[in-house]
């Protein structure tokens, strides 16, 4: 039981990390629903359809039995997508210990209740088994973890020892865990930069600068950080690793799926078609409604992510978009994020 770790979904980043456990010396159990893929990962050690060019070493196995995957795991990895989270969760708790971690990697929100996935898990689960729940959040393209570039990410629970746990596993020399206890600010940091990587794709297509990247990722932090704080985050989160940390890589990068889906709606194409042209799910559409519900719950300001949404749902041009934000009403920079707290607790 001691060194076997189930990895639930077989998408590009759980690939990765079944990969980089596997090459420690893990006995790494893959469950994919689909029969053709689990076949084809097995017979040709590698997963071709998310992850090409990336070798499985020999302790990497899947399968499509999930009792088989979970049993006698003491480490179980989500790397499914987050609306499929809660359906995934159900399906497998049965078959896990009260005693395992449980380690998400998705980031986004449940869109029909706005929940945090660790939210999710409390309620499927049981709050007596949330000392079990990690999120793992961080810069970290699949991509260049399974190419052992050097990678940091942070890990966040309401269990230190659990947190610590995970952190042990996971640390290679090219893969460095750092722990945090905010576990909402690890979650929402994760989630909303993928609003703000839509945002700085649409400007990218649209032909704009770097100029225009840097603003909308700064502001963009600015938003996140104000809807952080009267969630009950921990501001500092996001000066970190799942903060400013990944909202960087994933506005700059071309492995960024949701920039890449922006960047395809600033060049003309509908929703529909950029998403069809990144052949992968992107987070960020979804995280756009589900932040936008959140922005009007808590009375929060978050432009950005406003504009963002009325390109995406409501037909808005990408141009009058930015028109919108350059030209909203004069503002303070750094006193806005540092009121905000203050006049929450009013």
């Amino acid at each position: 039981m001691e060194n076997k770790i189930a990895v639930i979904g077989a998408g590009s980043w759980a690939t990765a990390l079944a990969v980089l456990l596997g090459n420690k010396g893990y006995c790494v159990n893959v469950w994919a629903r689909d029969k053709l893929q689990v076949s084809d990962i097995n017979t040709f050690r590698e997963n071709r359809r998310y992850l090409p060019g990336v070798a499985l070493p020999s302790s990497v196995t899947a399968s499509v039995n999930i009792e088989e995957v979970l049993e006698n795991s003491n480490l179980i990895v989500f790397g499914v997508p987050s609306h499929a989270f809660r359906e995934t969760l159900k399906l497998s708790l049965p078959y896990i210990s009260t005693e395992a971690a449980v380690v998400n990697t998705a980031k986004g929100i449940e869109e029909d209740g706005l929940y945090r996935l660790s939210e999710v898990f409390s309620q499927e689960a049981g709050k007596e088994r949330l000392k079990q729940y990690v999120v793992l959040s961080g810069p970290s393209h699949a991509e260049e973890v399974g190419q052992y570039l050097p990678t940091t990410v942070v890990v966040a629970s309401q269990e230190l020892a659990m947190a610590e746990k995970v952190q042990e596993i996971f640390m290679t020399e090219m893969f460095r865990v750092y722990t945090n206890p905010d576990v909402i600010g690890v979650e929402l940091g994760g989630s909303l930069k993928n609003i703000i990587a839509l945002g700085t794709g649409i400007a990218d297509g649209l032909g704009f600068g770097d100029n225009t990247k840097a603003a909308l990722m700064t502001r963009g932090l600015a938003e996140i950080t104000r809807l952080g704080i009267v969630m009950g985050a921990n501001p500092l989160t996001f000066a970190g690793l799942a903060g400013v940390g990944d909202l960087i890589v994933t506005c700059t990068s071309m492995h960024s799926r949701n920039r890449r889906a922006g960047m395809e709606i600033g060049r003309g194409k509908s929703l529909e078609e950029a998403v069809a042209s990144v052949k992968m799910v992107v987070e960020g559409i979804k995280t756009t409604r589900g932040a936008h519900k959140l922005a009007k719950k808590y009375r929060v300001e978050m432009p950005i992510t406003a504009q963002t949404y009325a390109v995406l749902f409501e037909g808005l041009s990408p141009r009058t978009a930015v028109n919108n934000l350059m030209t909203r009403v004069k503002t303070h920079e750094v006193e806005e994020v540092a009121l905000t707290k203050i006049e929450w607790m009013r």
